[in-house]
């Protein structure tokens, strides 16, 4: 028998676990010539070339990686990878990754860099951060982080006696979502989503594209709903991937998405659409949403929206009747204009009248498995000498901090200055609204330390420069995987760092030792942490590593039942329609319509996405993806194009409202977006140099973004409120 593949990985599994330890070889007793032929070795990970965190098997050679394919026992991957996650190798081999650490010898953003030693530029920091905090104090050093690097350098932080930490992931994405959640059930939906799109008759999706947002498992899912002939209702100014696979398409005036979901409400209340046993049980509040969206007919909600009314009624009538199996998607990147929560609000009041929230089809209830919490250390942090910043004066902040907040505290240096900030794992000036006040904060700073991967365009504005390696070459904290049923997953290294690159962990446990913090990293190597964590939870180590997941299949509960009563963490212990909690701190109760200013004639509405083959600007330099997708375009109206004699491919600028130039860029010209609207995908024309292959590719959407609202709730920032104009002069 020849040994293929496909033959030799039935082998590694039926001898227990796909992870090879040792390479072997195979000589010409196998016919396959004299030389000794290294036998792959199959060794599983944990993705993290977006958030989804798939799992992952790594096909090793000689010591190198050749191919990466998703394991079939991770929920998140299914057994597949997306083009991302095959990029994962193009991350590795970049010849433009960060190798050394670098210590900047000109003035801040020169990029004027000189290689340094790792005990050179950690005792150059530690000696920084020591005088900051001797001047001003601990809190005067922030972190501004992203991803799993995250968790060493907010423990550092914490310990040197600093709270002031933000991701731009709950003031930019997610966060509106996780508060009105928590508002209305008592929890968010998690990450990745608990959505059962398989078992969806109906799957809606408000400014959330599957198939462009390459979410791996929530793509699968969708595809096997359309197979079953599911009903897709699309609500987007652009005609979207998704949206051709769509019964449905409702090409909304921008701003007006809260309109077509109060009316949508109105709908389902008067015509009596709603699981009334489902609301009676296990709701509060129902009587004063009715109430409050009587106002809101569709034939109002037409003049909002440019949805004819007819068209809010028939989609209205197709939810409320294939209730509860109805998925109305709560989406991710969520922060749009200055109401977010309440449009939040209303998609989740939405799902509890339907009765969908722990019913097939909408969304499952949370695995029932708890673990003891396992901290990086046992030491107690120092209590904090002046207060926390990060969340500013918004009452439902989340714990992740609000970046925003930070920004302004550097610049007005009120309550008191941060003279000080690490960034890790996130592009600053691709994450951030107003790249203007970012850099307006940097120069007051005192210290500016990167710490990442390649040389984005915030490293290249760093005092100091610290190269962590790749996911591919390092150990990272374990993941709780919250799917149908709970399990756990590894990331492991499966080749050696390469250059003199290092772990996240190993930088933060370093730079711990310069400032006298060795007891808050107690451990030797981060295995070492892994394996007493799996110890404290009775999980076999070496059982993890084999397999790269484990699940726990008695944690399995997604549905209600008789023997399966939700709890909902809310002050009521019910679903709240009508938040007492938003009353008592002056908000609305039940989400009230906002106007939002429309773009004056000659000028667009500037929205942005994402593309199926790039994470944001993390990947477009990546040698793999940037085959696919070198740059991108801007998607105008086929008829603006034409009264203003331009044709496809052919190069624009757009100007935005206070004047600000993006560089040039190829336009698309298509019927399949508003008149109204530009678009464009997030993350191009980096400024780096150092990126040789992403450098001034097209046009950047977030140097148009010099405005943006801000939730009085959360804090979530609002930035599609910015307006671009076309300019044919290149």
């Amino acid at each position: 028998m020849s040994i293929t593949r496909r033959n030799f990985l039935k082998i590694a599994a039926a001898t227990g676990g796909l992870a090879i330890a040792g390479t072997s070889t195979v000589t010409s007793v196998l016919g396959l010539g004299k030389k000794p032929v290294s036998l792959p070795q199959y060794i599983p990970t944990t993705c993290e070339m977006c958030f989804w965190r798939c799992g992952v098997i790594a096909k090793v050679v000689d010591g190198k990686v050749v191919k990466l394919d998703g394991n079939p026992l991770h929920p998140n991957s299914r057994g597949k990878l997306c083009a991302r996650g095959h990029g994962g190798i193009g991350l590795l081999y970049d010849p433009d990754r960060l190798k050394t650490p670098l210590i900047n010898t000109g003035a801040r953003g020169e990029a004027k860099f000189k290689k340094a030693s790792w005990d050179e530029a950690l005792g150059f920091v530690a000696d920084k951060m020591q005088k900051i905090k001797e001047k001003y104090g601990a809190e005067s050093i922030a972190l501004l982080t992203h991803g799993t690097i995250s968790t060493y350098f907010m423990h550092l932080l914490q310990a040197f006696g600093s709270p002031n930490f933000a991701m731009p992931s709950f003031a930019l994405c997610r966060g509106a979502r996780g508060v009105a959640f928590e508002l209305t059930f008592g929890e968010d939906v998690g990450n990745p989503e608990r959505l059962d799109i398989q078992n969806s008759k109906v799957v809606v999706l408000i400014g959330s594209h599957l198939g462009e947002n390459a979410h791996n498992s929530q793509c699968q899912e969708f595809a096997e709903a359309v197979g079953k002939d599911a009903t897709v209702i699309v609500v987007d100014p652009r005609f979207s991937t998704a949206a051709g696979k769509a019964k449905y398409w409702l090409p909304i005036k921008p701003a007006t998405d809260l309109a077509l979901l109060l009316s949508w409400i109105n709908v389902i209340i008067n015509e009596g659409l709603y699981d009334k046993e489902y609301v009676a049980k296990y709701t509060s509040g129902f009587n004063e949403v009715a109430m409050a969206v009587k106002e809101y007919t569709p034939e109002w909600a037409e003049k909002e929206t440019d949805i004819p009314s007819s068209l809010i009624v028939d989609t209205a009538r197709v939810i409320g009747k294939n209730r509860p199996h109805v998925l109305i998607h709560p989406g991710r990147h969520t922060a749009w204009y200055s109401d977010n929560v309440q449009r939040q609000r209303a998609v989740a009041i939405l799902t509890a009248l339907l009765g969908a929230y722990g019913r097939p089809g909408g969304i499952y209830l949370s695995p029932k498995k708890k673990l003891e919490p396992v901290f990086l250390s046992d030491k107690d942090y120092p209590e904090p000498q002046k207060p926390a910043l990060n969340k500013g004066d918004y009452p439902f902040a989340g714990e992740e901090g609000v970046t925003h907040v930070i920004v302004k505290a550097t610049l007005t240096e009120q309550p008191y200055p941060i003279k000080g900030w690490f960034i890790t794992g996130t592009n600053i000036m691709k994450a951030m609204p107003n790249q203007r006040d970012t850099l307006s904060a940097i120069q007051k700073l005192e210290l500016l330390v990167a710490v990442d991967m390649m040389p984005y365009d915030g490293v290249m504005l760093a005092d100091v420069v610290l190269p962590e390696c790749t996911y591919l070459e390092r150990h990272d904290d374990l993941f709780t995987v919250k799917e149908r049923a709970f399990g756990i997953s590894i990331r492991q290294p499966v080749v050696q760092p390469m250059y003199d690159s290092k772990p996240g962990w190993w930088i933060a446990k370093e730079l711990g030792k310069r400032l006298g913090l060795e007891d808050y990293f107690p451990w030797n190597t981060f295995e070492d942490f892994l394996k007493m964590k799996c110890e404290t939870w009775g999980i076999d180590y070496s059982e993890l590593v084999k397999k790269g997941y484990i699940s726990f299949p008695e944690s399995e509960a997604p549905y209600i039942t008789s023997d399966n009563q939700p709890k909902f963490k809310t002050p009521s212990g019910k679903i709240e329609l009508y938040s007492k909690e938003l009353k008592e701190k002056g908000f609305d109760p039940v989400p009230k319509y906002t106007k939002h200013k429309q773009p004056p004639e000659g000028w667009f509405r500037l929205i942005y996405g994402r593309a199926p083959v790039h994470t944001f600007s993390r990947t477009t330099n990546n040698p793999s993806l940037w085959e696919l997708m070198k740059e991108n375009t801007a998607w105008v109206n086929a008829k603006v194009a034409k009264k203003m004699g331009l044709k496809n491919e052919d190069y624009i600028v757009l100007i935005n409202q206070d004047g600000v130039k993006s560089n040039k860029v190829r336009i698309k010209v298509t019927e399949r977006i508003r008149e109204d609207c530009i678009y464009l995908v997030h993350g191009f024309s980096s400024t780096s140099k150092l990126l040789h292959r992403a450098y001034l590719r097209g046009a950047d959407d977030q140097q148009l973004i010099t405005k943006y609202d801000i939730d009085p709730i959360s804090g979530s920032v609002g930035m599609r409120v910015n307006f671009v104009k076309i300019s044919k002069e290149v």
